[in-house]
């Protein structure tokens, strides 16, 4: 429990702390998408978890807070940066999240079940790769919707035609 505790304050912790990084303009242009995203895991969570995909064995109230953590650090943060440095590029943008997300996946996921903090339950590793796949196109396709009604949308075209 103490070294769940740890690993929880960690992920959050460095999450925010890179949010600076980031830069304001960028915050501001991303932060809806990811939270939108975040929302959107948060059902996830509850629904995973009345289906048993994954399993969170903290002694919490349910897996959802057991992923609380996962969703508003790395997740939220996570959205902003890849959307940063990819978005308007498609391609790369779905080549960044199936690198991240497989690294995720096959890795962190085998990390986090052997030191007892998550594991898969009915859910195959390739079946998590399709879920966090869906996700790439929601969270993308909500960021060109959100572009196209506001300004970001009209005045990045201007700034990229003056270059």
């Amino acid at each position: 429990m103490k070294k769940a505790s740890y690993l929880n304050i960690g992920m959050v912790l460095l999450s925010w702390l890179s949010l600076p990084l980031l830069g304001e303009k960028s915050v501001k242009r991303f932060i809806l998408s990811s939270l939108f995203m975040s929302l959107y895991i948060i059902f996830e969570f509850r629904f995973a978890e009345k289906r048993k995909w994954w399993w969170f064995p903290i002694s919490l109230k349910s897996n959802f807070l057991g992923g609380l953590p996962i969703i508003l650090g790395p997740f939220l943060i996570g959205s902003m940066w890849i959307l940063k440095f990819t978005y308007g590029k498609f391609n790369l943008y779905l080549l960044v999240n199936i690198l991240v997300d497989s690294l995720f996946t096959y890795f962190g996921m085998e990390w986090f079940k052997k030191i007892g903090y998550a594991s898969l339950v009915r859910l195959t590793k390739f079946q998590l790769s399709l879920v966090f796949l869906i996700k790439s196109f929601v969270l993308y396709g909500f960021q060109v919707i959100y572009e196209k009604f506001t300004k970001h949308g009209s005045s990045r075209g201007k700034t990229e035609e003056s270059f």
